[in-house]
């Protein structure tokens, strides 16, 4: 027991101030956005929306993120990443405040379209910011240890947000979620100083790269594909599955925060010990990436049954390690391979890969639920994880080739 509590104390070690104050930043802001988890119900149940048009108003939150992710990575590319970190986390505050006043389908639409592309405008820039903190290292525990704020905060927030929804409906929510980004950014301010020569900055001693770079590097398109497939399957978890958790399982709000619950649980005792642990064995990042596709087909496929709710844990389990290897290992592939001067558009394409995910994800993921059932749905979902399978042994063999 000692010395699984020094290796995991040692996984923490050597990693700067500013990369602990955009964790605890994160961990804020996090908290704080819980609607999110929720919004499929929301809208069905509170705004009695059918599960189509739930589709479509989720399809333009994905295509929100899609716009904040791109024009995110412009950004930063311009400015540096400080400043958009600001601007995305004090707007996005004030925009999820006035956002329980709409209830319209074109308004949500609309309003839901504006407020992801301001608030995603943050994940290009907190990826460069990884960067401009970190050596290489020590960086796959930095993207750990932000992810596990992140979902400390995930523990926190549905968990909590389903207890005020049972008690007090979902207004109270809207509030919270716009105070605690504020919040957020007035930390980000007080705690994180920007670097003195922010990563954007050009180098006049490096060879200027075309902007344009990135979109003729055919390798990291095909690990753009893998991420969007590894997304599709991931946000089922948000889209469709508390939807299943009540009507075949009958779960209300509050038990279904609990059942993340599992996966906060499990990322926080394991996540940062793994990635410590991996990181001294010097495993390819490309067979991590592999290995969270197949966990990802193989959570979803088991989910074919729907007779023991045993089964659901079973699922949150196993997703649960998919994330842990996945997420951490794609950012860094996507850090490691970005040039320099050019970083946020290499993370823009990215964090716009998981968008775009979000909307198919949400919009197919619905539609065959609402036309065909739950059960087909998860050998969908699954059939996923296998298309991410073969491009990651593709992307292998180019990697192994110096393509």
């Amino acid at each position: 027991m000692k010395k699984l509590y020094i290796n995991y104390i040692e996984s923490f070690k050597g990693l700067s101030n500013e990369i602990w104050y955009i964790a605890l930043i994160s961990l804020v802001n996090r908290a704080g956005t819980m609607v999110i988890p929720f919004l499929s119900l929301y809208l069905t149940k509170n705004l009695d929306f059918s599960k189509d048009d739930a589709g479509w108003i989720l399809a333009f939150f994905g295509i929100g993120s899609v716009i904040g992710g791109w024009l995110g990575g412009k950004l930063t590319d311009i400015f540096g990443f400080y400043k958009v970190m600001t601007f995305s986390l004090l707007t996005t505050g004030l925009c999820f405040i006035m956002l329980q006043y709409i209830t319209s389908f074109w308004g949500l639409c609309i309003a839901i379209l504006i407020i992801m592309s301001i608030a995603d405008c943050f994940r290009p820039a907190i990826y460069v910011s990884i960067k401009a903190y970190t050596t290489t290292e020590n960086q796959t525990r930095a993207i750990g240890l932000i992810r596990l704020a992140i979902n400390a905060g995930m523990a926190i927030g549905p968990t909590v947000a389903g207890l005020i929804i049972v008690t007090q409906g979902y207004g109270l929510l809207f509030w919270i979620d716009g105070i605690t980004c504020i919040i957020a950014i007035i930390l980000f301010r007080y705690l994180v100083a920007p670097p003195k020569k922010e990563i954007a900055e050009k180098n006049t001693e490096e060879p200027i790269l075309n902007k344009n770079f990135v979109y003729k590097d055919n390798t990291y398109w095909i690990f753009i594909g893998i991420c969007f497939f590894m997304g599709m399957a991931f946000f089922q978890l948000i889209v469709t599955m508390p939807l299943y958790y009540e009507e075949i399982f009958d779960l209300n709000e509050f038990q279904i925060g609990l059942m993340w619950i599992i996966n906060v649980g499990i990322i926080i005792i394991l996540e940062m010990p793994l990635l410590n642990f991996l990181e001294k064995k010097f495993i390819p990042v490309t067979k991590h990436i592999m290995m969270a596709c197949t966990l990802m087909c193989i959570s979803f496929f088991i989910l074919f049954q729907n007779f023991w709710i045993g089964i659901l844990i079973v699922n949150m389990i196993i997703i649960t390690f998919g994330e842990m290897l996945g997420f951490p290992f794609t950012n860094k592939f996507a850090l490691n391979r970005a040039k320099k001067g050019i970083e946020g558009s290499y993370l823009a394409l990215y964090a716009i890969a998981f968008s775009l995910s979000h909307i198919f994800s949400s919009k197919i993921g619905l539609s065959i639920v609402n036309e065909f059932g739950y059960q087909i749905n998860w050998l969908v979902t699954g059939s996923y994880g296998l298309v991410g399978i073969i491009l990651s042994y593709w992307l292998i063999n180019r990697i192994n080739n110096h393509l």
